[in-house]
C-alpha cells in the first residue's frame, strides 16, 4: 500500500500527503512582487502537500533574473501574503524559496548597475542571467566576473537570510527554503574548484566550505525555529560552471550531518545525476549511481528531518523509494506546471497534459494559469 497519498507530519507542519511541488522560475511577476495572478497559480496547484514557491530573492543584490518576486521590500511582502492566505484558504501549505544568486547576476539587474558578489572572484563561464541587453530589453545575458564579497559583507548577507526568513513568515508562509542548489550562492563556497577564498571561507578546509552554509541555517533557525527550516542541495549538479569535484561525498555527508543535528524540517535534495555534463549531448549521463548512494548516506544522517527528491520524478518511483523508506516526499517540477490537479491526477492514474515549453518564462496567463485540471 502507498503512503504517497497519506499526511505526513514535516517539522512543525503537517501535509495532506507526500506530494511537493518543486520550485519553478516563471518570471511573472513585473515589479518583482507576487500579485493576484501569482495568487491564482499557487492556489490552484494547492492540493499539493507541499508547495515551495519559486526562488525568492533575500535582497536586490541577490537577483540574477528579472521579474521574479523577492521578499525584501513591504511591497513584496504584502505580494506574497495574498498568495499565501489564498493558498491556506484551500487547504495548502506553501514554504518560501530564499534565493541569492551570488555570480549568476548582470550590473543591469544590480542597483547603480554594480558587479553581482560571491564567494569567489571567478566567473561563471557560460551561465546566463536574465537582465537587460545593451538595447535595455530583457534578455539572458552573460555574467562578468564578479566581485569576491569580504568577510564582513558574507557576515551582512547571514542577516538578510534571516530577515528574509522572518519576512516570509510576516508574508503567511509556514516556512522557509533555503535555496543551497544549482550552482547559486552556496555552492560557490562549497565548491573548492570555484571558491579561491583565504579567509575563514576557504577552500582550504571542508569546516571553512561548509562555514557559510551552516551559520545560514542557525541564524534562519535561531529567527523562525528549525521546525520552519528546509534546505534545497543538489550534489553532482554543474549548473553554471560548477564543476565536479573529489569532495562531493564527503561534503554533502558532512552537512547532512549538521543539518541533522539541527533537525531541520527537510532537506531537499535535487537529481541532476542524469544531466549531460557541460559539452556532452543530452542524455550523456552524470555518476548516477554514486548520486544514489549518496542519497541514502544522506538519509542516514537525518534523523527526525524529512528527506525530499526532486528531479526525473513519476507516480511509481516516488511510491517505490517512499516505501522503501529511501526518502520520505516526492517532488514534481514541470508537471506541475501543466498539471494544476496533479495529486488527482496521479491518485487516479488519469494522463498527464504536457507543457508548453515556450511558455516557461514570462509573459501573462498563456502557459501559466490557463491549464485545466481533468474532465474525466
Amino acid at each position: 500500500m502507498s503512503t504517497l497519498f497519506e499526511e505526513f507530519r514535516m517539522g512543525d507542519t503537517t501535509l495532506n500527503n507526500r506530494i511537493v511541488m518543486a520550485p519553478l522560475t516563471r518570471s511573472r511577476a513585473p515589479h518583482d512582487a507576487a500579485d493576484e495572478r501569482v495568487a491564482l497559480y499557487y492556489t490552484q496547484r494547492a492540493t499539493a502537500g507541499l508547495i515551495v514557491s519559486e526562488g525568492t530573492p533575500i535582497s536586490r543584490e541577490g537577483q540574477g533574473y528579472l521579474f521574479n518576486p523577492g521578499i525584501f521590500t513591504p511591497e513584496q511582502i504584502a505580494g506574497w501574503r495574498l498568495t499565501t492566505d489564498s493558498v491556506h484558504a484551500v487547504g495548502g501549505k506553501m514554504f518560501a524559496q530564499l534565493w541569492h544568486v551570488g555570480r549568476v547576476s548582470h550590473p543591469s539587474i544590480q542597483e547603480g548597475g554594480k558587479l553581482p558578489v560571491s564567494a569567489t572572484s571567478k566567473q561563471a563561464v557560460g551561465a546566463t542571467a536574465f537582465g537587460y541587453d545593451a538595447d535595455g530589453k530583457p534578455a539572458l545575458v552573460a555574467p562578468p566576473a564578479p566581485r569576491q564579497l569580504t568577510t564582513a559583507e558574507v557576515s551582512r548577507i547571514v542577516g538578510e537570510f534571516a530577515q528574509a526568513a522572518e519576512n516570509a513568515i510576516e508574508a503567511g508562509f509556514d516556512g522557509v527554503e533555503i535555496h543551497g542548489a544549482n550552482g547559486y550562492l552556496f555552492e560557490q563556497f562549497m565548491n573548492p574548484l570555484v571558491n579561491d577564498r583565504t579567509d575563514q571561507y576557504a577552500a582550504d578546509q571542508l569546516e571553512n566550505r561548509l562555514r557559510f552554509t551552516l551559520e545560514v541555517i542557525d541564524a534562519v533557525v535561531e529567527r523562525i525555529g528549525a521546525g520552519r527550516v528546509g534546505i534545497r542541495i543538489s550534489p553532482y549538479g554543474q549548473l553554471f560552471d560548477m564543476p565536479l569535484y573529489e569532495q562531493i561525498d564527503e561534503t554533502y555527508t558532512a552537512l547532512a550531518t549538521e543539518i541533522g543535528a539541527r533537525k531541520l524540517a527537510y532537506v531537499h535534495v535535487m537529481d541532476q545525476s542524469g544531466f549531460p555534463a557541460p559539452g556532452t549531448e543530452a542524455g550523456g549521463g552524470g555518476p548516477k549511481a554514486t548520486f544514489i548512494n549518496l542519497l541514502s548516506i544522506i538519509k542516514s544522517k537525518l534523523p527526525g528531518t524529512a528527506l525530499i527528491l526532486a528531479g526525473g520524478m513519476s507516480r511509481q518511483r516516488a511510491q517505490d523509494m517512499i516505501n522503501d523508506c529511501i526518502i520520505d516526499l516526492a517532488a514534481f517540477g514541470t508537471a506541475y506546471i501543466s498539471n494544476p490537479d496533479l495529486v488527482a491526477r496521479l491518485q487516479n492514474n488519469w494522463p498527464l497534459t504536457e507543457a508548453k515549453r515556450e511558455t516557461f518564462y514570462g509573459g501573462a496567463a498563456e502557459g501559466y494559469v490557463d491549464y485545466a485540471p481533468h474532465r474525466g
